[in-house]
């Protein structure tokens, strides 16, 4: 049957494609399917301040009415502006097992990157680092995080079928939870406390989380830089994530580092895991999707490890100890068992060798992939 390629424009297309992926994995126990409100919040060009300098285009494919496969490209001009690149990204990518389908979706990012003077392709990204990404090449049989993404297993020999490459990889970690800070972590803790002139933030409430969050955004785009598909945020971008991510996280999961100036210098950021939730409520925060939600923010036993950052001249002093001595206090208190790390770039030792001295294990693994553009004659 002839696959036909149709891009979405109007609302009642977005809605399809936001929700195709909820059809594809119907009856898998491990797909979560993601907020359909947030979805269409981060594709639409009225509500993402990404868009203030990106560009995206959004396919599906269809065979006869059956919808196959879907696909976004994503120009993100400010990570090509700062890293001196022409890359177009795929995002949202999903599809049947039918190599044709896929081939036709990336063909059409392909001639818009042809279009457009691109130099190659890579992703799955989105449009920003909170967004998911990745392919899911390891850990099939494992949970996802909350902001993470579930795939079939065909996904990764099909894009290299396709041309694509390993670009990046991404790991993650299931950390088990000490039972007890051991009287040495304590006085390291102390220790560094003295030599730095150091100090954990008192936050009280929502609102000073709120009213730091200008100071912790900007410490991570120091931090988070040269990571990879990291793109300086805007102010319109903090501010939204602020409202949308940082309001929801109760203080007690936020570990900020002060210096003698008051300024930050260390932040840890966990949130209970919303997996369970999430797959509850199907994509839907009414009428019951939002209780659950909340019910997941008060009790649970696992949390997602989603940002952790030292501002470069307080690397290599320990200064992480400091903000997980607070984090690990919340958790014997809430009764955290288990941390989920969120997906860190394979070589990227210095956060991987914060979980050296935790009984952890690596279970997951996905990828980023790069095709040079071809060239028409």
């Amino acid at each position: 049957m002839v696959i036909a390629l149709q891009e979405v424009f109007k609302k009642k297309d977005l809605k399809t494609f936001i929700r195709f992926p909820d059809q594809l994995y119907k009856g898998c126990g491990y797909y979560i399917p993601a907020l359909h409100s947030n979805q269409e919040a981060t594709l639409s060009k009225e509500k993402n301040p990404a868009f203030e300098h990106c560009e995206a285009r959004y396919w599906l494919a269809y065979k006869g009415k059956e919808i196959v496969g879907r696909v976004a490209g994503i120009i993100n001009h400010r990570y090509n502006q700062e890293r001196n690149t022409k890359f177009m990204r795929i995002g949202w990518l999903d599809f049947v097992e039918d190599q044709q389908v896929l081939e036709i979706l990336l063909g059409a990012v392909e001639d818009w990157a042809h279009e457009k003077g691109m130099d190659a392709i890579h992703g799955p990204l989105g449009f920003t680092s909170f967004d998911a990404s990745g392919v899911l090449i390891e850990g099939f049989e494992e949970w996802p995080t909350s902001f993470g993404k579930y795939n079939y297993a065909y996904y990764d020999a099909m894009l290299q079928k396709a041309g694509f490459k390993k670009d990046v990889d991404w790991v993650e970690f299931s950390i088990k939870v000490p039972e007890q800070l051991t009287p040495r972590v304590l006085a390291v803790t102390e220790m560094i406390k003295k030599r730095y002139a150091l100090r954990n933030a008192l936050l009280r409430n929502q609102k000073e989380v709120r009213e730091l969050a200008p100071q912790i955004f900007d410490l991570l785009n120091n931090v988070y830089n040269d990571l990879y598909g990291f793109s300086t945020l805007t102010p319109a971008q903090v501010e939204n994530l602020t409202r949308e991510f940082l309001s929801l996280i109760h203080p007690d999961y936020v570990s900020l580092i002060l210096n003698e100036h008051d300024e930050i210098v260390a932040f840890g950021v966990v949130m209970p895991s919303l997996t369970k939730a999430l797959k509850k409520a199907n994509g839907r925060l009414f009428p019951f999707g939002f209780l659950r939600l909340l019910y997941a923010l008060r009790f649970n036993d696992t949390v997602d490890m989603l940002l952790i950052g030292v501002r470069p001249d307080y690397q290599g002093k320990g200064v992480h100890a400091l903000v997980f001595e607070k984090i690990v206090k919340t958790f014997h208190r809430r009764g955290i068992k288990r941390v989920e790390t969120t997906r860190e770039l394979e070589e990227n030792h210095k956060v991987q060798q914060l979980w050296t001295g935790y009984e952890s294990r690596l279970h997951k693994r996905a990828r980023c992939y790069i095709k040079e553009v071809r060239r028409k004659k």
